[in-house]
Formats: C-alpha cells, sequence, structure tokens
C-alpha cells in the first residue's frame, strides 16, 4: 500500500479509535450513580424515588435528542454535532459535582445525559461512512465492547476513586477527561473519506422518514425489544444492583462493584463475539437478537431465589452472564440499519435508540414503583422480586414477538426465515 492509499486508512482507524473513547464515556456516565448511590443519597437527602429520578435523568435527556439528532447526523454529519454535545455533557458532570441540592444533580445528570446522546448514533454514522458494509456488525461489537469498559470503570475503580476522592471529586475528574476526548475528537473526525458520495436523507423533510418507519410492524418490535433489554440491563446495572447487593446481599461498596465488573466483562466479551457470527458465521440478524433475549429474560429470573447465603462465585457467574447475553440484542442497529430505506441509516437508528433510551428511564423509575419503602428499607431480596420478575416477563415477552421481525436482505441466515 502506498502513501497516498494509506492515508485515509489511518484517518479511519483513528476515527474508530476517538469515537469508541466517546461511547466509553457514555456508558460511564450512565452507570455512574450505582456504586455512589448511597454516598449521593445520604449527602443530597434522597430516597428510593430520588435516586431513581437522579439516575433516570440521563436517559430521558438523551432519548429526548434522538428524533432531531438522527436526521441531523444523516443531513449535517456527526463531526460537529459530536463535539457540541461533548462540550454540554463535560457541562453536566461539572454541575453534577458541584451541586449542594437534589435540583442541581438532576440538571447536571439530565446535561450528561444530552452531551452523550450523539456518541453512538454519531459513531455508527461514522462506522456507516467509512467502512464497508459487510464489516458494519463486527465493527460495532468492538466499538461497544471497547466503549463498555465505561461500564466496567464505573464499577470497582469509581468506587475506588470516590472512597480516595469523594464522588464530587470523581466528577470532577471526569468533566476534565471529558474535554480532552472532545479536542481529540474535533481534531482527528472527518465526516467522510476525501472523495466519498454523499447520500443524504430527503433535503425537503428530513423527519419523512421517522413516519414511514413508524408505519412498519417490524420497526415497534425491534423497538420494544430493545426497550426491555438495555432497559433492564441499564435499570439493574445502573441503579437498583447497587442496593441489591450491598443491602439485600450484604456486600461491601468493592465487593458490589467487582459483581457489576463481571456484568461489564460480560457484556464486553460478547459484544464483538456476537457482531462476529452475526456478520461471518451464521450470517443472521434475527437468529442472534431473538435466542440473546430469551436467555436474558431466564436469567433476570434467576435472581429472584438468591438470599445472602448465595456463595460468591455463583453471584459472579450470574452476573457475568446476565451482561452476556444481554449484548447481542446490539445486533439489532444492524438489522433495523438493513431493514430501512438508503440515506436513512442514522434516522433508523436513532429512531429505535430513542427506545433504547427510554428503557432504562422508564424501568428505572418502575422499580421505584414495585418496591416497597425507601431506599435504606430494601435489606431483603424478597423486596427486589417485583423488580426482577417484571424485567423477565417484559424482556422474554419481546424475545418471542422478536421472532416475527424479517430477517435482514441478503442474509444467509440459518433457521426459519421469516418473510419479508
Amino acid at each position: 500500500m502506498n502513501a497516498a492509499a494509506s492515508r485515509p486508512a489511518a484517518r479511519a482507524a483513528a476515527i474508530f479509535a476517538v469515537a469508541t473513547s466517546g461511547f466509553l464515556l457514555s456508558m460511564f456516565y450512565r452507570v455512574s450513580v450505582t456504586v455512589v448511590s448511597n454516598e449521593l443519597a445520604a449527602d443530597l437527602g434522597l430516597g428510593a424515588a430520588g435516586l431513581s429520578a437522579l439516575s433516570a435523568a440521563f436517559f430521558y435527556a438523551f432519548a429526548a435528542a434522538q428524533p432531531l439528532l438522527g436526521p441531523s447526523l444523516d443531513r449535517l454529519g456527526p463531526r460537529l454535532i459530536m463535539v457540541g454535545l461533548g462540550l454540554t455533557a463535560a457541562g453536566g458532570s461539572l454541575l453534577f459535582a458541584l451541586a449542594d441540592s437534589a435540583t442541581g444533580a438532576f440538571w447536571g445528570r439530565a446535561l450528561m445525559g444530552l452531551g452523550m446522546s450523539g456518541n453512538l448514533m454519531g459513531a455508527l454514522t461514522l462506522l456507516v461512512n467509512w467502512f464497508p458494509a459487510d464489516r458494519f456488525a463486527t465493527l460495532m461489537g468492538v466499538l461497544t465492547s471497547v466503549g463498555s469498559l465505561g461500564m466496567a470503570l464505573a464499577a470497582t475503580p469509581l468506587a475506588l476513586l470516590a472512597h480516595a476522592a469523594g464522588w464530587r471529586g470523581a466528577f470532577l475528574a471526569l468533566a476534565a477527561v471529558n474535554v480532552c476526548q472532545v479536542a481529540a475528537l474535533f481534531f482527528v473526525v472527518r465526516n467522510h473519506p476525501p472523495g466519498a458520495e454523499v447520500r443524504t436523507a430527503d433535503a425537503v423533510n428530513p423527519f419523512r422518514g421517522m413516519g414511514r418507519l413508524a408505519r412498519t410492524p417490524w420497526f415497534w418490535i425491534v423497538s420494544a425489544a430493545t426497550f426491555f433489554r438495555f432497559g433492564s440491563f441499564m435499570a439493574l446495572t445502573g441503579l437498583w444492583a447497587g442496593p441489591y447487593l450491598r443491602q439485600a446481599l450484604g456486600l461491601g461498596q468493592v465487593a458490589a462493584g467487582n459483581m457489576l465488573l463481571a456484568s461489564s466483562a460480560g457484556y464486553i466479551l460478547s459484544l464483538p463475539l456476537a457482531g462476529r457470527v452475526s456478520d461471518r458465521t451464521l450470517r443472521t440478524r434475527k437468529w442472534i437478537v431473538v435466542p440473546s433475549l430469551l436467555a436474558f429474560a431466564l436469567l433476570l429470573a434467576a435472581l429472584i431465589p438468591l438470599d445472602r447465603s448465595t456463595p460468591l462465585p455463583v453471584l459472579t457467574a450470574l452476573f457475568f452472564l446476565l451482561g452476556f447475553t444481554a449484548a447481542p440484542g446490539q445486533v439489532s442497529y444492524a438489522h433495523v440499519k438493513e431493514l430501512s430505506p438508503a440515506g436513512m441509516s442514522a434516522t433508523a437508528m436513532s429512531a429505535v435508540n430513542l427506545f433504547n433510551m427510554l428503557g432504562p428511564a422508564a424501568l428505572l423509575q418502575a422499580g421505584a414503583l414495585l418496591v416497597p419503602g425507601e431506599m435504606a428499607a430494601l435489606d431483603s431480596p424478597e423486596l427486589f422480586l417485583p423488580v426482577w420478575l417484571f424485567f423477565a416477563i417484559g424482556v422474554g415477552f419481546t424475545g418471542i414477538l422478536y421472532i416475527l421481525v424479517p430477517e435482514s436482505p441478503g442474509m444467509g441466515l440459518r433457521g426459519p426465515r421469516a418473510g419479508r
């Protein structure tokens, strides 16, 4: 390869690395309340409902940005949009760290969610623009796998940092890291390779495609599946696992962080594997997503009989498998991209991502309605039974419905094939 030909490849690799670091930050922000939940509750005077609302604020703001984000990415490209949103997240982290009331913390958390709202969709748009189509699911798996290290960093490492510098110091440091990542994004990312043909969405009405999606039954099934799949996983790892492990099962802060670390490890390992199997081995989207949803539902139900006598290796294995089975649902982004009209990939993926982020917001708060009393009173595993049962039923039911979704065009799947 000569020097001129290698420059676009080097640029693509650099863009992939910077985009991945942005998604890592997003995943960190999403679950960063969990291991410091007790400290937040004590410092800001929050009960179960208040902590749920604080954690959910990120996801509501994130979801609210999606209808405008998709058409904007298709029309304007991801670079400047991601830069502006990234600076918003850094400001949110700063506001959160300095908050002296629940209201200030809520708005800081909401700004974090708004600021991170373009990091995954922007990254996926860059994958569409810079890499071959038959590598999309594999590269998405690698990107989301490495990016999901953010969940691991928000487990034991965040617990140790918060122990040393307090939760406020931890979020001040995060704001500084966020600014550095945005600077790298500004200087490295370009929307398209040099000389590439640019295809955009409808120039007259970029939102017309949203109406077309809304009229297709498969869109609602995929959206419902991602609502419950990612919603349950984020509600578990983003808040409810914290009091469950620490208060109901009697684990310390670092030991609880280790369980979340195991869940993150399962998620991280599964993502590239699922993408590779989908792209190269089985050549299917649907038959990656369906089995993973059903297995995830069964594992959520397996939380119900646990008690303080559960051996730590068993608990660790269960949390690892929860992450491992939740992750392959990410293939649904490749699925919806391939079922959508050309020029609408970011719009379609962002439309599904709206439900992907509404899921955690809604299920975080649903958990608060399903458990009795305040957070500090949740000292028995039985008190969490309605939460785990609700999550398991939602994920399992949408997994069954997903069988009705058509396979991606051109996929040579092994398994029953639904007609388009």
